[in-house]
């Protein structure tokens, strides 16, 4: 719930340093009623705007780069606040579950940084131009239950980064900006890791319930996705991070 972004910065790494040296439990949490976020901690900028009056701009030009980059920052700071969320809800999950999220909060605030960074290269910062809710709309739909938590925020809307990724990266390298791929190409290694994490408490989770976790995992795409899926796929970051040759044919039928 911290509104300051150094200040939520700081107190991640602490709390990953804390649960990397004495490890983590759902015992460790605040033991408070688990309520619905509507409104997690975030800075008065950027103002939240539906998303079709964010702007996308061509990155052969300098304000399309600064509008990417800001676009990805968004993405990452709520990524921080996701993590921590998954580590706080659900509190009924072994303990190396609490240890991997809140890892997870903290490359998050690390993407964030290196940002925010470039970006104060270029002569802006983060609420510099409005942006869209949906991530944090996707944990509010999904605060009810670990396992759809697990399939619809990393294996869908952090994997759809593995996709776009390296097209991005394509683009800011035809148009010179090293600075910025260097940056994302941090970004896209480290998110397959955050997908795989996602992918294997999916499955934990579905193994607890007697599930098949393939086919549930399309089950619940058809019920809560809504048309989110959309390719191409990059398959070989996917496979990496705990997809299977079945579930991606599926996505591609999708």
């Amino acid at each position: 719930m911290c509104n300051d972004i150094e200040e939520k910065i700081a107190l991640v790494k602490q709390l990953h340093r804390t649960a990397q040296v004495d490890g983590f439990s759902a015992a460790d949490a605040e033991q408070s009623p688990v309520l619905a976020v509507p409104v997690p901690g975030r800075p008065p900028k950027p103002e939240l705007v539906p998303p079709r009056f964010t702007k996308n701009r061509g990155l052969n030009t300098l304000r399309g780069r600064k509008t990417l980059l800001h676009a990805v920052a968004h993405i990452e700071f709520n990524a921080i606040n996701l993590a921590l969320d998954a580590a706080w809800r659900f509190r009924d999950m072994p303990d190396q579950y609490y240890v991997d999220w809140l890892s997870v909060a903290d490359d998050e605030a690390k993407h964030f940084q290196l940002l925010q960074g470039r970006m104060r290269d270029l002569g802006i910062d983060y609420g510099y131009i409005d942006a869209h809710n949906g991530l944090w709309e996707a944990a509010c739909d999904t605060d009810h239950d670990v396992m759809v938590r697990m399939a619809l925020v990393p294996r869908v809307l952090e994997a759809r980064g593995l996709d776009v990724t390296p097209g991005i990266i394509a683009k800011l390298t035809a148009a010179g900006d090293e600075e910025s791929v260097a940056v994302l190409n941090v970004i896209l290694a480290e998110e397959v890791r955050h997908v795989e994490i996602g992918s294997r408490w999916f499955r934990y989770c579905c193994e607890q319930r007697g599930l098949e976790a393939e086919s549930t995992f399309i089950e619940l795409l058809r019920k809560y996705a809504n048309g989110a899926v959309r390719g191409p796929f990059n398959e070989s970051a996917r496979l990496q991070s705990g997809f299977s040759e079945w579930e991606l044919e599926q996505l591609a039928c999708l």
